[in-house]
Protein backbone atom coordinates (compact mmCIF):
# COMPACT_ATOMS: atom_id res chain seq x y z
CA UNK A 1 0.00 0.00 0.00
CA UNK A 2 1.42 3.77 -0.59
CA UNK A 3 -0.55 6.65 0.68
CA UNK A 4 -0.42 10.29 -1.28
CA UNK A 5 -1.83 13.57 -1.01
CA UNK A 6 -3.51 13.86 -5.00
CA UNK A 7 -3.97 16.92 -6.56
CA UNK A 8 -7.50 18.20 -6.61
CA UNK A 9 -9.11 18.52 -10.70
CA UNK A 10 -6.27 15.95 -11.37
CA UNK A 11 -6.92 12.31 -12.93
CA UNK A 12 -6.69 10.84 -9.59
CA UNK A 13 -9.06 13.29 -8.14
CA UNK A 14 -11.32 12.23 -11.05
CA UNK A 15 -10.83 8.25 -9.50
CA UNK A 16 -11.11 9.42 -6.05
CA UNK A 17 -14.54 11.38 -7.10
CA UNK A 18 -15.61 8.25 -8.64
CA UNK A 19 -15.04 5.71 -5.67
CA UNK A 20 -16.48 8.20 -2.67
CA UNK A 21 -19.62 8.40 -5.32
CA UNK A 22 -20.10 4.04 -5.84
CA UNK A 23 -19.23 3.71 -2.12
CA UNK A 24 -20.56 6.68 -0.14
CA UNK A 25 -23.34 8.18 -2.91
CA UNK A 26 -25.29 6.08 -4.89
CA UNK A 27 -26.47 3.17 -2.08
CA UNK A 28 -27.89 6.76 -0.76
CA UNK A 29 -29.25 7.58 -3.94
CA UNK A 30 -27.32 10.80 -3.97
CA UNK A 31 -25.30 12.24 -6.43
CA UNK A 32 -22.13 15.16 -6.53
CA UNK A 33 -22.40 18.23 -7.51
CA UNK A 34 -19.91 20.86 -9.11
CA UNK A 35 -20.55 23.41 -6.43
CA UNK A 36 -19.98 20.69 -3.54
CA UNK A 37 -16.65 19.30 -5.36
CA UNK A 38 -15.72 22.70 -5.98
CA UNK A 39 -15.32 22.98 -2.10
CA UNK A 40 -12.82 20.49 -1.96
CA UNK A 41 -9.90 23.09 -3.63
CA UNK A 42 -8.11 23.73 -0.32
CA UNK A 43 -8.75 20.42 1.29
CA UNK A 44 -5.92 17.54 1.18
CA UNK A 45 -7.17 14.87 -0.78
CA UNK A 46 -5.42 11.42 0.40
CA UNK A 47 -5.47 8.10 -1.60
CA UNK A 48 -4.62 4.61 -0.70
CA UNK A 49 -3.20 2.97 -3.51
CA UNK A 50 -2.36 -0.88 -4.14
CA UNK A 51 -1.04 -2.90 -7.48
CA UNK A 52 -3.25 -5.58 -9.03
CA UNK A 53 -1.68 -7.45 -12.12
CA UNK A 54 0.82 -4.10 -12.47
CA UNK A 55 -1.93 -2.13 -12.38
CA UNK A 56 -1.92 0.58 -9.51
CA UNK A 57 -5.61 1.21 -8.32
CA UNK A 58 -7.07 3.37 -6.04
CA UNK A 59 -8.18 0.94 -2.76
CA UNK A 60 -9.28 4.26 -0.62
CA UNK A 61 -9.58 8.09 0.15
CA UNK A 62 -10.79 10.56 2.47
CA UNK A 63 -10.24 14.30 2.71
CA UNK A 64 -9.18 16.24 5.42
CA UNK A 65 -10.84 19.91 5.77
CA UNK A 66 -9.20 22.52 8.53
CA UNK A 67 -12.33 24.00 10.23
CA UNK A 68 -9.76 25.92 12.58
CA UNK A 69 -6.43 26.59 13.40
CA UNK A 70 -6.43 23.38 15.51
CA UNK A 71 -8.70 21.50 14.14
CA UNK A 72 -9.02 19.51 10.97
CA UNK A 73 -12.77 17.22 9.92
CA UNK A 74 -11.68 14.30 8.31
CA UNK A 75 -14.27 13.53 5.42
CA UNK A 76 -15.80 11.05 2.40
CA UNK A 77 -13.70 8.12 3.69
CA UNK A 78 -14.53 5.26 1.51
CA UNK A 79 -12.66 2.36 0.76
CA UNK A 80 -13.03 -0.19 -1.58
CA UNK A 81 -15.44 -3.07 -1.31
CA UNK A 82 -13.06 -5.36 -3.28
CA UNK A 83 -10.09 -4.50 -0.65
CA UNK A 84 -11.72 -3.84 2.32
CA UNK A 85 -10.97 -5.96 5.55
CA UNK A 86 -7.23 -5.61 4.56
CA UNK A 87 -6.21 -2.52 6.62
CA UNK A 88 -6.44 0.09 4.21
CA UNK A 89 -8.99 2.06 6.11
CA UNK A 90 -6.62 2.02 9.31
CA UNK A 91 -4.28 2.77 6.66
CA UNK A 92 -5.50 5.69 6.01
CA UNK A 93 -6.53 7.49 8.77
CA UNK A 94 -3.07 6.91 10.38
CA UNK A 95 -1.73 8.33 7.01
CA UNK A 96 -4.73 11.46 7.96
CA UNK A 97 -3.36 11.99 10.97
CA UNK A 98 0.23 11.85 10.82
CA UNK A 99 -0.47 14.96 8.12
CA UNK A 100 -2.66 16.66 9.93
CA UNK A 101 -0.04 16.49 13.23
CA UNK A 102 2.78 17.99 10.26
CA UNK A 103 0.67 21.08 9.70
CA UNK A 104 0.11 21.98 13.23
CA UNK A 105 -3.43 20.25 14.01
CA UNK A 106 -4.21 19.08 17.29
CA UNK A 107 -7.65 17.24 16.90
CA UNK A 108 -9.24 15.35 14.13
CA UNK A 109 -13.08 15.38 14.32
CA UNK A 110 -15.46 13.92 11.90
CA UNK A 111 -19.16 12.78 10.96
CA UNK A 112 -18.85 8.99 11.39
CA UNK A 113 -22.02 7.00 10.09
CA UNK A 114 -23.62 5.05 13.03
CA UNK A 115 -22.83 1.91 11.21
CA UNK A 116 -18.89 2.97 10.98
CA UNK A 117 -18.85 4.04 14.77
CA UNK A 118 -17.16 1.23 15.87
CA UNK A 119 -14.24 0.72 13.40
CA UNK A 120 -13.22 4.78 14.45
CA UNK A 121 -13.74 4.09 18.36
CA UNK A 122 -11.15 1.42 18.17
CA UNK A 123 -8.41 3.98 16.56
CA UNK A 124 -8.99 6.01 19.30
CA UNK A 125 -12.13 8.31 18.40
CA UNK A 126 -15.28 8.77 20.74
CA UNK A 127 -18.36 9.73 20.15
CA UNK A 128 -19.59 13.46 21.41
CA UNK A 129 -23.00 14.36 21.76
CA UNK A 130 -26.32 12.40 20.39
CA UNK A 131 -26.89 10.32 17.20
CA UNK A 132 -27.76 12.60 14.44
CA UNK A 133 -29.31 12.78 10.50
CA UNK A 134 -27.03 13.50 7.82
CA UNK A 135 -27.87 12.70 4.10
CA UNK A 136 -30.72 10.29 5.62
CA UNK A 137 -28.47 8.07 8.02
CA UNK A 138 -27.32 8.18 11.61
CA UNK A 139 -24.26 9.82 12.05
CA UNK A 140 -22.56 10.60 15.57
CA UNK A 141 -19.99 13.48 15.74
CA UNK A 142 -16.46 11.85 16.78
CA UNK A 143 -13.33 13.20 18.00
CA UNK A 144 -9.85 12.21 18.78
CA UNK A 145 -7.16 14.53 20.02
CA UNK A 146 -3.53 13.79 17.81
Amino acid sequence: MEFRIIEYGSCAHRDMISLRDITLRKPLGLVFTDAYLQQEINDWLIGCYTTSNDKELLAGCCILTPVNENTVQLRQMAVDPAFQGRGIGSGIIDFAEQQAKLNGFTEMIMHARKTAAGFYEKLGYSIHGDEFTEVGIPHYEMKKKL
